[in-house]
């Protein structure tokens, strides 16, 4: 069966996505969404395997491990950066980076000069480097280890997503020639069976079309016609840039047109709207540019403007022979009335064919060179007057054909996200220091950016509301014996085991050197112990200590303020989103991006739907 997923479609998800941002009465109903933009993933990208079945003897970090009878012959080699107690990370991977350990094989361990006796069963392989993110995958698991490792949340709210459209500059050096306006371009498919119509620039679809601009003044138009007749069947090189107040002899402007210069290219332009500052500075990039919100008052008052069925352009499809010479009057044939076409013949031919009267409600319309008959609403064919009352008489051998173009449903500027194919849609997320009174951290970088989906509150099943929200675990420490470092490993003796985490912010108390809030992310592959992630216990005698630094401190389990975005209860607190809820619906992995404490990242993300 012949089917298609149209851009109809892609540009209908678009819009819902922007309305469901503020729908409802409600912030905590369900008729709203409560988007969230995450950072995450402050630890490095390396490579990672699944290992089963190891024997007694433990991987060492900074050995290698290879697959194959032995290294030299190897078919598959990697240092080890980390040994968990079912995994390893991996760098150097070789001979080739598209080297894999097939799920099943035997690693083996070597340490530069002979075997360790190390070995165990490969599983799942992800390479991966600093340079070179993992593409992430759409499973339950993967969304479970990115919840792991989220670091904090920013809402997105109306005033922070737009529907974007690919950019098109006024500049006749990159783009001399626009597409103009037409409803029905289509493509001419191998096989046969169809003729497609083309534009100017050899789109074959309004939404591949360039049939818009935006100007020096952050105006945007839209191109009703370009200049196209029998002799320059694509249209021809724009010459006034389309302005609402242009210079004198750069155009006229007026009713929402903007028409160039006699004797120029003949360019007719419709005004959309105009980008307000703000929305230039938030969502204006190389690449796309914004549709300015609905309440926007340039928008509103194009939308205001449209008249559905309403006719701007008739072209020369055809400038034919034995017309009758002069100007001439012919209705618009359709569904819709009021529709009026003059049409100049010159040596019996067609010269200009202009719409003098938009009319309304076409869905389909044509125009008849045939003797006028009828007059005024009954008018048909050619009449010498505009009233339509004086017949033309065209002779049986006369040709010619003109066409007329039908504006978007609804007229031109009714549905600026239908009609500019806004099938994208933009958030940008400002993170200003430590934002959210330290929700994110400033000594420590991140590498995984997405969008969370309705998040609940940690322990409830309440939607979270609030504008930032932490995503870390936290532990009130004093008596600290120096500084823990960002990405080490911390360790806490709890009833049962080890308790582990990564360290991903310390931040001492203001005027102290030895108290201060630790901020750290645990998961599975990483922080298990004997197959558990242990939770860290608010025990003053039993003290916390990182891998790498040697740094140790106790839990100050007097503690129970409200400090750095969280909440501590007896020196402890938790994250402020419940794990694994909502639904994940965007995730990109990202090299690094590092921050400080005088630092604002400014991050546009575009979603493509």
């Amino acid at each position: 069966m012949a089917a298609i997923i149209s851009d109809k479609f892609r540009i209908f998800n678009a819009k819902q996505f922007l309305e469901s941002l503020s729908e409802g009465s409600s912030d905590t109903g369900n008729e709203r969404t409560r988007m969230y933009f995450f950072v995450g993933r402050p630890q490095r990208w390396d490579a990672y395997v699944e290992i089963y079945n190891q024997n007694a003897t433990a991987f060492v970090e900074g050995n290698e491990v290879y697959v194959g009878a032995n290294y030299a012959g190897a078919t598959f080699k990697g240092v080890v950066r980390a040994v968990y107690e079912d995994s390893l990370l991996l760098y150097n991977i070789g001979p080739s980076t598209s080297s894999v350990p097939a799920a099943g094989s035997t690693l083996k361990a070597w340490n530069g000069t002979a075997d360790t006796g190390a070995e165990a069963v490969s599983g799942v392989y992800r390479y991966a480097t600093e340079d070179v993110p993992p593409v992430p995958l759409d499973n339950q698991k993967e969304k479970f280890d990115l919840y792991d490792d989220i670091i904090a949340a920013k809402r997105i709210t109306d005033d922070f997503a737009r529907a974007v459209i690919r950019r098109y500059n006024w500049d006749l050096v990159a783009n001399p020639k626009y597409d103009m306006w037409k409803p029905d371009y289509s493509a001419t498919p191998g096989g046969g069976g169809q003729v497609g119509k083309t534009a100017a620039t050899g789109a074959t679809t309004i939404g591949e079309a360039k049939f818009y601009v935006i100007n020096s003044q952050y105006e945007v138009f839209k191109c009703l016609y370009n200049g196209e007749t029998p002799a320059n069947p694509s249209g021809q090189n724009a010459t006034d840039e389309p302005k609402t107040t242009p210079s004198a002899g750069q155009g006229s402007f007026a009713a929402g047109i903007f028409t160039e210069e006699a004797g120029n290219a003949g360019y007719i332009w419709k005004y959309m709207y105009t980008i307000p500052t703000n929305d230039v500075l938030r969502f204006l990039s190389t690449d796309f540019m914004p549709i300015v919100a609905a309440s926007d008052a340039t928008r509103q008052a194009t939308e205001a403007a449209a008249v559905d069925g309403s006719i701007n352009v008739a072209l020369i499809e055809n400038a034919g022979a034995n017309l009758p010479n002069g100007t001439h009057y012919a209705p618009i044939l359709g569904d819709g009335t009021g529709g009026k076409v003059q049409i100049v013949v010159t040596a019996q031919a067609i010269t200009s064919a202009t719409v003098t009267d938009a009319g309304s409600g076409y869905t389909y319309a044509s125009v008849a060179l045939k003797t006028g008959t009828g007059s005024g609403a009954t008018a048909y064919g050619l009449f010498s007057d505009a009233g339509l009352t004086a017949s033309v008489t065209v002779g049986a051998a006369a040709v010619g054909a003109v066409e007329v173009v039908l504006p978007p449903q609804g007229g031109h500027g009714a549905d600026m996200e239908l009609e500019l194919n806004a099938k994208r849609i933009m958030t940008n997320i400002r993170l200003t220091y430590a934002e959210g009174s330290g929700d994110f951290p400033v000594d420590n970088d991140f590498r995984r950016i997405g969008i969370l989906k309705d998040p609940y509150v940690f322990g409830s099943t309440t939607f979270a509301t609030v504008d930032t929200v932490n995503g870390l675990y936290a532990v009130k420490l004093n008596n600290a014996s120096s500084d823990y470092q960002p990405d080490e490993t911390i360790e806490q003796s709890v009833s049962g085991g080890t308790a582990r985490g990564t360290v991903v912010s310390w931040t001492l108390d203001s005027g102290s050197t030895t108290e201060g809030v630790l901020k750290y992310i645990q998961s599975p592959d990483l922080h298990a112990d004997s197959g558990v992630v242990r939770a860290f216990a608010s025990d003053a005698g039993a003290a916390i200590t990182g891998t790498t630094s040697l740094t140790s401190a106790n839990v100050d389990t007097g503690d129970n303020s409200n400090v750095l975005g969280v909440q501590f209860a007896s020196g402890l607190a938790n994250p402020e989103i419940a794990a694994n809820s909502g639904e994940m619906i965007y995730v990109e992995n990202r090299r690094l991006i590092t921050r400080a404490p005088d630092q604002i990242e400014d991050i546009k993300l575009v979603i493509e739907f």
